[in-house]
């Protein structure tokens, strides 16, 4: 088994099919065929099934694959560290949940730019269930995100950074702003910032835990920005993390509504590959975020 056959499988499922392989990897179509056939010679299994839409994956070529990117994202790593020796370039590609985007990552680029300015960054935002997989492969160096869905896996070590605390948001003046109960706003609209799949989502869950009937209206929303904006300009309700009040862009025109009951905490973590050491770029953003989320918790 050839480093040239498994950049040539990868390219194959990557691309979707044998042509567009060979595109991308500057070769005729039967080199490409003749690479990935031997690779499965090589490996005694059949790992791509072809048909007249492109090529799938068989069960074998699913788990190789799934090995075989996260091994060849690595060497990658490797290969770019030894190359640029003691740079202060290099590169970092991490994921973060809506929260910890807006409330860690400011500080934290501030604080890893001054220490090396000229490296490439990449920021992937997203939730837990969509992030753990891109670590798992090696598309990102680390996540930032809560752990809730991610499925459970030991190539993933999830370290604790802070825990936050939901309240109910609305815009300035609203007409429930003296709402003291969940009770008050059932009947309100409401904005769901938790993507499909994180069911049950907090408002469901809070309303459910009261013994008060679900909320009929609401909107999935999976943008933080776009929730401010929904809620500064109508009457729909949110609940979202308090600490993001602080925060000039939505405290300017959001205010939280007291209410009696108390709603979910939710953990966010540091997730990475186990065993995996990070690279030097990697390990400094993600030193940079554990302190911002350090300072972040010391504020609760």
């Amino acid at each position: 088994m050839r480093l040239r056959q498994i950049e040539d499988f990868l390219a194959v499922v990557e691309a979707g099919g044998i042509r567009a392989a060979a595109r991308k990897r500057g070769v005729s179509q039967p080199a490409i065929t003749r690479s990935v056939s031997s690779l499965e010679t090589d490996l005694g299994a059949q790992l791509v099934q072809r048909t007249p839409r492109g090529i799938l994956l068989t069960m074998s070529g699913r788990a190789f694959f799934s090995r075989v990117r996260a091994a060849h994202s690595e060497l990658r790593r490797a290969e770019t560290e030894a190359a640029a020796g003691a740079s202060v370039g290099g590169s970092v590609a991490f994921g973060v949940g809506p929260t910890a985007g807006v409330l860690l990552v400011p500080e934290a680029m501030t604080g890893f730019r001054r220490q090396i300015p000229h490296a490439h960054v990449r920021i992937i935002e997203g939730i837990g269930q969509q992030l753990g997989p891109l670590v798992r492969d090696g598309t990102l160096d680390f996540a930032v995100s809560g752990r809730d869905h991610v499925e459970a896996d030991a190539a993933l070590t999830f370290k604790p950074l802070f825990t936050h605390q939901l309240v109910v948001a609305a815009r300035k003046g609203h007409p429930l702003r003296n709402a003291r109960s969940l009770k008050d706003l059932v009947g309100a609209e409401w904005v769901n910032l938790f993507p499909p799949g994180s069911e049950p989502a907090p408002v469901k869950r809070a309303f459910a835990a009261a013994g008060l009937p679900l909320p009929v209206n609401a909107t999935q929303c999976e943008s933080y920005r776009i929730l401010i904006a929904l809620l500064a300009q109508s009457n729909m309700l949110a609940m979202i993390t308090g600490r993001l009040l602080a925060k000039a862009f939505a405290g300017d025109s959001l205010e939280a509504i007291p209410i009696a009951e108390k709603l979910s905490v939710y953990p966010t973590h540091l997730i990475t590959r186990t065993g995996i050491p990070l690279s030097r770029p990697a390990a400094l953003m993600a030193k940079m975020v554990v302190q911002s989320a350090r300072r972040l918790a010391k504020t609760a």
